[in-house]
């Protein structure tokens, strides 16, 4: 629990169907309950413990979020970058705002956050109790702090996928090619660097030559079906949820904590103020 540092609403005993869920009302409400010796209690007897946790985690290791201050790179909207249609329109651009988010993620540390998350799989691991992390960071944090089990759900930055072939590829290679070096930069004066289409990342893969394209959920796209089987199995068998560091604004993954509070399952928001779903959750 060393963890949770700043703020904790408990929730024990929620019921609502699949559909009361989707709408975003409620059955039933349960009374906030912040009472941490409470929780230690439910913690101890847990056997399968999903943690889902958001950029909140990786905010503290000196990642920046699509939202708030970071809101913007250059002129543009971070979310209007993030989409099938700009990298489309635009590949060279979009490469250029994720070159600037490999590098800035492969310069940091994991936080205390991930150091504890990856501290508590293992220590119960060794009691033949089980941890997974369903998260919706695409840095590699989480597996660099130790976590063995880690469900991406927004895929990763360290990956790329070849739109021809659709080869996925671990790379963390710095910078991913040469014509991505020391571009990037956020500041709204600088230009684009119109860095020619066959000078991208391209797929080694032989007689293909594709380009790539970061492996990451954009938006409006679809998450990875194996990704959401998995982790939808795992929501079935927890029996107690953890929900760290998440806005909880990002669908589908928004809705994993409430379907999980949904079966009456023990589950604990840890943030820094309260979120759109906390109201399952007491």
């Amino acid at each position: 629990t060393m963890l949770l540092q700043n703020r904790a609403v408990f929730a024990l005993g929620l019921r609502m169907s699949s559909t009361h869920v989707t709408r975003g009302s409620l059955m039933d409400t349960a009374r906030p309950n912040s009472d941490m010796s409470e929780f230690r209690k439910v913690f101890s007897k847990a056997k399968h413990i999903a943690i889902i946790t958001g950029a909140g985690v990786s905010t503290e290791s000196g990642v920046p979020t699509f939202r708030g201050e970071n809101e913007k790179w250059r002129k543009w909207q971070s979310q209007d970058l993030a989409t099938p249609e700009a990298f489309s329109r635009n590949p060279s651009r979009v490469w250029e705002f994720y070159h600037y988010r490999r590098e800035l993620a492969l310069s940091k540390k994991p936080s205390a956050a991930h150091l504890a998350i990856a501290e508590c799989e293992a220590r119960l691991r060794k009691q033949g109790r089980s941890v997974v992390v369903i998260t919706q960071c695409i840095d590699d944090l989480h597996r660099q702090a130790g976590s063995k089990h880690v469900l991406k759900v927004h895929g990763s930055l360290m990956e790329t996928r070849c739109v021809s072939c659709g080869n996925v590829t671990v790379n963390k290679r710095s910078p991913i090619c040469a014509a991505l070096k020391d571009t990037g930069a956020p500041d709204p004066d600088v230009a684009d660097a119109q860095i020619p289409v066959d000078k991208l990342p391209r797929c080694d893969e032989s007689d293909c030559h594709g380009l790539l394209r970061p492996n990451v959920v954009f938006f409006g796209e679809t998450l990875d079906s194996h990704i959401l089987t998995k982790v939808e199995k795992e929501m079935e068998i927890c029996d107690l949820c953890l929900v760290v560091g998440t806005s909880s604004i990002v669908y589908p993954a928004a809705m994993f904590g409430p379907q999980i509070a949904s079966r009456g399952i023990p589950v604990a928001e840890f943030n820094t103020q309260t979120t759109p779903k906390t109201e399952y959750f007491t």
